[in-house]
C-alpha cells in the first residue's frame, strides 16, 4: 500500500552539530512520528432515506445489506468489533474476528455490515437475529459474515478525510480476493434507477448511493443515501393535530427524526382516523412511515 511502513519517512538526528536528516524507517519497532493514534470509536456515517436514486457521475452505488452495522478495529492488541451503538461484540462474532487477524495490514478500521444469507444468497435480518439467539439473545453468531464498504484507518494513518473514492481503492487492496468471513461490498457504476429496479426484482432490500468525493462524516449529512424497494423509516411522534372532520378524532401525527443537530421536524403524517374517537397518544413514541420508490 502507498502508505505502508516502507514508504513512510521520519526525522532522525545525526552527530552533534549536524542537521536533522530524513531517513527511511528501518524497523517496525521504532516509533513513527507521523502515525495517527487509532480512535477508540468513530460515530458511523448514516444514510438518509430518499424516494429515488440520485443522478449523475458523482455517485456510486452498492447493495443495501440487511444486517447489523459493525466497525472492525485491529491494532497491536488485537481486534475489537464495535456495534453502531458502541457496544463491544467481539466475542459474538469469532469468525469475523479471526478473519480480521488474518488480513495483511496490522492496523485498520473497517466499516461494514454483518449479515447472514438465506438460501437464495440474500441477506436476512431475521436469520441474523436467530444466529445471535433471537431478540435480546446473547448467542455467538456462527454463520455471520461481514461485507465491508469503507476503510477509515490503515497502517497508523487516519484516512476518513480522504474522498470515498480514495478510501475505496485502499479497501479493495486490503480485501483483494477475500472470500471468508470478511468480504468486499462491491460498488456498482451506472444508472441508479436501473440498479434499484434490478435490486428490487431480485428481492433485495434496496440500494445505497454515496458521493465519490465526500470524506467520511458521522451522522446523516446527505453524502450517503438509501433507497429502499419499499422505503420506510422510523420517526419520533412529537405531537398531533386534532381532526377537522370528526370532533375528538386524531387528524395527523407530527413526526421528527434524529439528525446531526438533534431532533428535526420532518413531516406531518396523513390523516390517521376519520372516525370520532378519543385518541390515546404517548408523545415520544415511535411511528413508521413507508413509501414506494417511483
Amino acid at each position: 500500500m502507498a502508505m505502508g511502513p516502507a514508504s513512510r519517512r521520519l526525522l532522525k538526528a545525526g552527530p552533534a552539530g549536524k542537521a536533522l536528516r530524513s531517513a527511511r524507517v528501518p524497523s517496525a519497532v521504532e516509533p513513527d512520528l507521523f502515525a495517527d493514534p487509532m480512535p477508540a470509536r468513530i460515530e458511523p456515517c448514516l444514510a438518509q432515506l430518499m424516494p429515488s436514486p440520485p443522478v449523475g457521475p458523482d455517485w456510486l452505488f452498492e447493495v443495501k445489506w440487511d444486517g447489523y452495522r459493525l466497525a472492525i478495529h485491529r491494532d497491536a492488541e488485537g481486534v475489537r468489533i464495535i456495534t453502531r451503538g458502541g457496544h463491544d461484540w467481539t466475542h459474538r462474532f469469532p469468525a469475523i474476528e479471526a478473519a480480521a487477524l488474518a488480513l495483511s495490514s496490522e492496523s485498520f478500521i473497517l466499516d461494514g455490515e454483518a449479515i447472514v444469507a438465506d438460501e437464495s444468497g440474500h441477506s436476512s435480518f431475521s436469520l441474523l437475529q436467530q444466529d445471535l439467539g433471537g431478540r435480546g439473545g446473547k448467542a455467538i453468531a456462527r454463520n455471520a459474515i461481514l461485507y465491508a464498504f469503507d476503510l477509515l484507518y490503515i497502517d497508523g494513518h487516519g484516512i476518513s478525510r480522504m474522498s470515498l473514492e480514495e478510501r475505496r481503492h485502499m479497501l479493495e487492496d486490503l480485501l483483494d480476493g477475500e472470500t471468508g468471513a470478511i468480504r468486499l461490498s462491491k460498488e456498482v457504476e451506472g444508472d441508479g434507477a436501473v440498479f434499484l429496479a434490478q435490486a428490487c426484482k431480485l428481492g433485495l432490500e434496496g440500494i445505497i448511493a454515496k458521493r465519490r468525493d465526500a470524506p467520511y462524516r458521522s451522522g446523516r449529512g446527505g453524502e450517503w443515501q438509501k433507497i429502499k424497494c419499499i422505503a420506510s423509516e422510523m420517526f419520533l411522534i412529537v405531537g398531533y393535530e386534532p381532526s377537522r372532520i370528526a370532533r375528538g378524532g386524531l387528524g395527523a401525527l407530527l413526526l421528527a427524526a434524529h439528525g446531526n443537530y438533534g431532533l428535526t421536524y420532518v413531516a406531518m403524517s396523513a390523516p390517521v382516523s376519520p372516525r370520532p374517537q378519543q385518541p390515546t397518544l404517548n408523545v415520544g413514541s415511535t411511528a413508521s412511515a413507508s413509501t414506494s420508490p417511483q
